[in-house]
């Protein structure tokens, strides 16, 4: 299992502790660079209609739990609509 994978199965675990960093590795593998990088914010881009966005923050080097929950949610809707299984 790659580090990807490990770290996808942890925020599926347990979202409260998830680190920013594993965030963004996670969210780069999926969505592709960020828009915006040099802030605590990062926006990656996704490919619907509608809130085309994922943002996620940094919060003293961890992940928001509830924006772990978004990610996953953007990255089940991926995979379901566009058949992107990576």
């Amino acid at each position: 299992m790659g580090k990807i994978e490990n770290i996808f199965a942890q925020m599926n675990h347990c979202p409260k502790n998830v680190r920013f960093k594993d965030l963004c590795m996670v969210c780069d593998y999926y969505f592709g660079n960020a828009r915006q990088r040099g802030s605590s914010h990062r926006i990656y881009k996704t490919p619907w209609q509608g809130d085309p966005r994922v943002n996620i923050q940094n919060n003293k080097g961890k992940a928001k739990a509830y924006q772990v929950k978004q990610v996953l949610m953007a990255i089940e809707r991926l995979e379901v609509n566009y058949g992107t299984e990576k």
